[in-house]
């Protein structure tokens, strides 16, 4: 596989949970394609204003993507203009017609426990669909991962961002077994919730990176 189709089909990293600017800068001095910040309950909630401070030091063509659970339509506009997001992710019981409220932007997340759990991403039209573990009574940042077979099953109906549990230690099979469009982590990068590990960022974007290449020297190699 040339460099230019191995750019063109990598696997995107998302480092979600961000609440400090030293956490973002390391992230996409790593490589990050995409950051996530959350304004929903949560260990990892960020203000609008804090959140909005970090995005403005960001350099140019690095995502910035704001996690919701059931907010009003209203609040995720004022939000998403006042912070200037580029993608929203609702994890929530957001229903097909609230998502399509934001065309093109609206990423839909959802808890996966078992198969049938994946007929619902077909109500939905969305650039990406974010699979993540079910936990009740948890919304995110479980810290567990599901059973990726089913990741690989919903590949049928479009980009699948793998969630729920990813670490240094199992991003490299993850990535090698479900071939996502992108995957994304928060709580197996912590020192604590909204901390992140700098060591632990490290060795998770050089597990991405591993495993990527492998994947595209095993395609070259089927030829």
């Amino acid at each position: 596989m040339s460099e230019e189709l191995k750019q063109r089909y990598r696997v995107r990293v998302k480092v979600c949970g961000i609440t400090q600017l030293e956490d973002a800068l390391k992230a996409v001095e790593l490589g990050a394609d995409a950051l996530g910040f959350i304004f929903a309950q949560s260990p990892r909630r960020i203000s609008p204003e804090a959140a909005k401070t970090i995005i403005d030091f960001l350099p140019p063509w690095v995502s910035c993507v704001g996690v919701f659970v059931d907010e009003d339509i209203g609040g995720v506009r004022r939000i998403q203009d006042y912070c200037s997001l580029d993608y929203l992710q609702f994890h929530g019981h957001e229903e097909p017609a609230y998502c399509q409220q934001f065309p093109h932007r609206g990423i839909k997340a959802f808890r996966i426990q078992k198969e049938k759990d994946l007929s619902l991403l077909a109500d939905y039209s969305c650039p990406a669909y974010l699979l993540d573990t079910f936990v009740k009574d948890q919304i995110g940042g479980t810290g567990k991962t599901f059973d990726w077979r089913l990741a690989k099953l919903a590949k049928a109906y479009g980009r699948i961002i793998l969630s729920g549990g990813l670490t240094p230690d199992n991003v490299g099979q993850a990535i090698q077994f479900v071939h996502p469009y992108a995957v994304d982590a928060s709580s197996g990068l912590e020192i604590h919730p909204g901390k992140k590990d700098h060591l632990k960022l490290s060795s998770f974007f050089d597990s991405v990176s591993s495993a990527w290449d492998g994947n595209c020297s095993s395609s070259t190699s089927k030829g």
